[in-house]
């Protein structure tokens, strides 16, 4: 009996060896045919001075090749030894098809004077998180036999799987160092052998993937290594979590007291704050855990975790509105749209973390938050499918983007020479040049000159300040700013910076005396003065008051001119201006500048709506 069951024991170590063995042997293939497939791509591109050639002459075969070529065998390396035969051949097909035409719709999506056969860096960043995301839907619910998993395997396989994936990075890093290391010792004695071998592409790029999936290999097989970082890393990031909570709250409650102004002033509010709840929610989850009674975390953690989860509210809020004000204000563009939805994520989270702080749960143990768990798993199905939504046809933002500035301009809710022209040519793909050569067509005579001329002009031109007429806001009660200060301007005059998306606000004050108004404008922390230039009767830049720097205290120039609190300090040529109660500022020539003040990119006026 005894020998029967050690022949037993025998034959299963036996069976785990050739399956460890076999593992091995895939993984290492998977890595090296990876290599080969990317550097096979890469010199096709043309990089290194060759010749290009297929499929990097056809964008929309070489686009989809990339790419799956790029992330396909990082799920193939977490799926080998993983995941049962009929899933790992099953799902790999699916997830290079959504992947390829993922890619196929990126690029058949471009305007014509985008020639580059790489896919976007949005559809790189989110197709990655998609793929993370649904291999780890669908890991579990094979490991355990059902459509659902529980919730611990989700919790033990993503973030395992992401432990291991921040080993591998770091491993491949630090080995790519040791051999530039290694090539500069033999270089120092005249061998340049490995360093001429490591500027190669056909060395370099498959000898780092072999080493990737070397790491994922070696970090699959020391399982309670990886257990007992990932605890460490658990443990570090919860405590954290009491931090960032104390932070946001304490930023929540002085909103009442300082308003929204300065958020709208950093001209990326709701990625700010849309970045502050996504923070929070893995932290949260860093706390939580697998929500068993032996991994409850202390007291003072459990409640960090009911407030935060509180504060995920506030915070979509904020970042919703500000995201709907600037939409009302200049309508939607891609980034707008990928906001919409990400936004869209977060109420998800909000709403199922607020309720498992606030409804008591009727459980022992671990049933606090327990609201936590199908909120997470609903979150992550819902952003693989947002995801595959917003890169496909279904919902292009482009698309949506293009056909809303459209109707903005044919409803009037942009002026005819306020239009941004150049976003159809550059940011509105095939949909957007379809666009603006209808706007050539356009019975407005100066929408059909100016789409023309946007259609005429280069990218460079595009891109090049001073192509567009300043929008300035006028200080209410003011009268309106003269029409040849408004006309088109110079790169290297201050107005340039005035765009539909800056904050420039603009008050006519006679300083001098003469009878004849100059006309101050504010951006940020700098008031440029403008004085009628006789010889065209245009307008010419005289100098700038600093509200910042130059031994003054930091002062919103712009609030400052909209609450009248700017004035004249003493009377010459041009007078010092007390701006804001800052100190008195003497006007810098316009060829000089303040010693202590860097004069950076205009920042939007309180009134301006946010990023």
């Amino acid at each position: 009996m005894t020998n029967d069951a050690d022949n037993a024991s025998g034959r299963h170590g036996l069976k785990d060896g050739l399956e460890g063995r076999a593992t091995t042997i895939a993984r290492l293939a998977i890595g090296l045919l990876q290599g080969l497939a990317l550097w096979w791509l890469v010199k096709a591109s043309g990089e290194g001075g060759h010749a290009k050639f297929w499929p990097a002459t056809q964008p929309t075969a070489f686009g989809p090749l990339f790419f799956v070529a790029a992330y396909l065998p990082v799920a193939l390396l977490a799926g080998v030894g993983r995941l049962r035969l009929k899933t790992l051949l099953v799902w790999p097909v699916i997830a290079a098809a959504v992947l390829a035409f993922l890619a196929w719709h990126d690029i058949v999506r471009r305007s014509s004077s985008e020639t580059e056969p790489f896919v976007s860096i949005p559809l790189m960043a989110f197709g990655a998180a998609a793929l993370f995301i649904a291999h780890h839907l669908i890991a579990p619910a094979d490991a355990e036999r059902r459509r659902i998993a529980s919730y611990p395997a989700y919790f033990d396989t993503a973030w395992k799987a992401g432990v291991q994936l921040a080993l591998s990075v770091g491993f491949t890093g630090a080995f790519w160092l040791l051999l530039w290391l290694g090539a500069g010792l033999f270089r120092v004695i005249g061998i340049r052998l490995l360093t001429d071998l490591l500027g190669e592409a056909w060395f370099s790029i498959p000898i780092l993937c072999l080493a990737f999936s070397l790491a994922v290999h070696l970090t699959d097989v020391r399982d309670g290594l990886i257990r007992g970082v990932r605890t460490v890393a658990l443990m570090l990031l919860s405590w954290l979590l009491l931090v960032l909570t104390v932070l946001v709250a304490g930023f929540l409650l002085a909103l009442p007291f300082t308003g929204l102004e300065g958020l709208w002033r950093t001209g990326s509010a709701t990625v700010l704050v849309l970045s502050a709840a996504g923070t929070i929610i893995v932290l949260i989850n860093a706390a939580y855990q697998d929500g068993r009674p032996d991994n409850l975390p202390p007291v003072v953690l459990r409640a960090a975790v009911r407030v935060a989860s509180i504060l995920l509210t506030p915070l979509i809020l904020i970042a919703g509105w500000g995201l709907s004000l600037r939409i009302g204000q200049h309508g939607l563009t891609p980034d707008r749209v990928i906001a919409c939805a990400c936004a869209v994520v977060g109420t998800v989270y909000a709403v199922g973390y607020g309720l498992g702080a606030l409804v008591p749960f009727a459980r022992k143990g671990s049933a606090w938050m327990r609201a936590l768990e199908p909120t997470n798993i609903t979150a992550a199905a819902l952003s693989v499918l947002i995801i595959l939504t917003l890169f496909s046809p279904i919902v292009d933002p482009a698309r949506i983007s293009v056909s809303d500035q459209i109707t903005r301009l044919q409803d009037g809710r942009v002026a005819a020479d306020r239009f941004d022209y150049a976003f159809l040519k550059q940011g509105g793909g095939k949909v957007g040049e379809t666009a603006l050569d209808a706007l050539t067509q356009s019975s407005n005579p100066e929408i059909a000159r100016r789409a023309r001329e946007a259609k005429a002009a280069d990218r460079h031109d595009l891109n090049r300040p001073g192509t567009s007429r300043p929008v300035v806001e006028t200080v209410p009660g003011d009268p309106p700013l003269p029409p040849a200060f408004l006309s088109d301007v110079k790169a290297d005059d201050p107005r340039s910076t005035c765009t539909a998306s800056g904050g420039c606000l603009a008050s006519q004050r006679d300083l001098n005396g003469d009878g004849e108004p100059e006309i101050l404008l504010a951006q940020f922390q700098t008031i440029v003065l403008f004085a009628r230039d006789g010889s065209n009767g245009g307008y010419s830049p005289v100098g700038t008051w600093f509200s910042a720097g130059c031994n003054r205290a930091d002062v919103d120039a712009v609030t400052a001119l909209r609450q009248g609190r700017i004035k004249p300090v003493k009377p010459w040529d041009w007078p010092d201006l007390e701006i804001g109660g800052g100190g008195p500022s003497r006007l810098t020539p316009a060829a000089e500048k303040c010693d202590d003040v860097e004069v950076g990119p205009v920042t939007p006026s309180p009134s301006a709506t946010p990023r």
